[in-house]
Formats: structure tokens, sequence, C-alpha cells
């Protein structure tokens, strides 16, 4: 391993390749960014652990005496794909601004179609269980979309024309929520009624802040309040906006659109996840932001979970 030092020394597929050039280079990785001051036994916690001989690198617990890889509790746990091609999907995956689509992964990793969407979805909950926990402050935007059918219940300024309330079923809304200059959370919401959207604020917005939204959202205690009138086609007032917002709308919509066609109410959040993470993972290259998630462990997703 003597040509890069660090995750963000990869600026190409090629360049990530050729340094994980085999399953035991992997996997020595993975245990590296793992467990930094030592190996531990994911079952037990202790750092009485062995080594085991063997052609894959294996460690044995002293205490539990269970048996455990470098993949354990992650979502490389029990898959029989090489990491080398995790590696790559992940890289892949995050790489493309609007995302890839389940066909170009499997045709650029080597894999069935339905495996590849399967890998997508385990890096998309690894993405999820490592999301973001700081609260935003300053001056954050509070915005929604709504992704899928035909409209019901939006906000004037949102409403189709000529639209005569289909069901709203068929339209999933979306809280989003950024802070100015930094990080960004959204959340696949039931609907846009005040009872739900206020808890999800209070719990990722810090007291004291300023909410910038649109006029049909009520005063919060402990914010600050300004609004832009959208359904006046007032779109900035002052430093009142949600542009922020409305530039990662237009994102999001164009990769669901463009790149997967359709998303399910069932899966969209995990859709959401991943362009949240890319947004605020855009300072660091592709290298970087990939590696990151080798070291989210919160065990694996199963298949039954999402079909």
């Amino acid at each position: 391993m003597a040509k890069y030092k660090s995750p963000e020394d990869f600026s190409s597929l090629f360049e990530l390749m050729d340094y994980f050039k085999d399953e035991q280079t992997c996997l020595g990785y993975l245990a590296e960014q793992r467990w930094p001051d030592g190996i531990e036994c994911p079952h037990c916690y202790h750092t009485k652990v062995y080594v085991l001989n063997g052609k894959v690198k294996r460690y044995k617990c002293g205490i539990c005496r269970k048996q455990f890889t470098a993949k354990a509790n992650t979502i490389f746990e029990d898959s029989k794909l090489p990491l080398r091609k995790w590696f790559a999907a992940i890289y892949l995956l995050l790489a493309h601004r609007k995302g890839i689509s389940s066909y170009q992964l499997a045709r650029d990793i080597k894999v069935t179609q339905k495996t590849a969407w399967f890998l997508a979805q385990r890096i998309r909950h690894a993405i999820k269980q490592g999301s973001f926990a700081k609260k935003l402050d300053g001056v954050v935007e509070s915005d929604e979309t709504f992704v899928g059918g035909k409209n019901k219940n939006r906000h004037a300024d949102k409403k189709v024309k000529n639209n005569q309330g289909r069901s709203f079923k068929d339209k999933t809304p979306v809280l989003g929520l950024v802070q100015r200059g930094g990080e960004l959370r959204a959340f696949v919401v039931p609907n846009t009624k005040m009872e739900v959207l206020v808890p999800i604020i209070l719990a990722n917005v810090e007291q004291g802040s300023k909410l910038m939204t649109d006029e049909w959202y009520s005063p919060i205690n402990g914010y600050e309040h300004s609004i832009v009138m959208h359904s006046a086609k007032q779109y900035v007032n002052g430093d009142a906006h949600t542009n922020t917002l409305e530039g990662f709308w237009a994102l999001l919509k164009r990769s669901i659109i463009g790149i997967y066609h359709k998303v399910s109410p069932k899966h969209l959040q995990r859709y959401v996840d991943e362009a949240v993470y890319r947004y605020n993972t855009k300072h660091l290259t592709d290298g970087h932001k990939a590696l990151i998630l080798l070291t989210i462990v919160n065990g694996s997703l199963k298949y039954k979970q999402l079909v």
C-alpha cells in the first residue's frame, strides 16, 4: 500500500481499484479504518483478540470466543460479493452527481441488476445510519417539495395548474432544512401540516436560529422567523428566501426522473438520504466521500427488509 496515503488521494475509480488490488488489501484497510486503536470484538467489545491463520483474515475474541472479520456488523456482512466490487460500487454511486441506475451499476461492476439494486440500497442504508447528528443553526431555510404522482394538498405556489385535486397518496411530501453555508437535512413526511413539521424542526434546528420559510408556516416558539410570499410570486424578501433548498430540490428531482425514473414512497427516504449525503460532502473528493462509509457500523440491511 505504498502509493496512496489517505482517502483524499483517490480522484478516480482507476486509482481506487489500483490501490485495492485484492480482498486482503480491502479487509486490511477496512480493519484499519474501523479499529484505528486496535482490533475490538464486535460482539462483546473486548480488545483481547487473536488473528487466525487462513486465506481470509479472521479474528477470534479471547473473551467471548466468537470469530469475526472486519465485515462484521457492516453493510458488507454476509455478502458474497468481493469487497473490491463493493468499494467500486460505493465510489460510483457517490461520484456521479445525480447517482447511477442499478442497470448501469450492474454493467460497471459485472453483477446482475437485482444484485446491483440490493447493493445500492445497502449503501444508502449506510448513508442513513451515518447521517450527520449535529443540529443546524444560524440562518436556516425550511421548505417542502412533492415527489411522485399528481398533486393534492400542496401549497398554492406548488400546485399544478388545471389539476383538480388528485389523490395525495400519489404525491409524497419531503421536508428540507438547510443551514446557509452549512449542511442540509431532508425527511419524507406524511403531510405538510405544522403538527408534523414542527417536531422535525425542533429536533434538527438549534433554538434561537433564524428560520426562512414561505407564508404557510406559523411562527415557532424559540426561533426568529422571516417569510417570503411564494403565493404572490415573491421569492426574495431582504435576506429571506428558500433558494438554497429550491436548488437542492431541482437536483433531487432530476436525479429521480433522469436516473432512477421512478421511486416508490417506501424507498424514497433512502434516495433522499443519498442526495443529502452528496450535498453535505460536496467539499470532499469522490474517494473521501466514498471511503467515509467504510467506518459506519450499524448492521447490514437484509433483502427481505426491502421487498
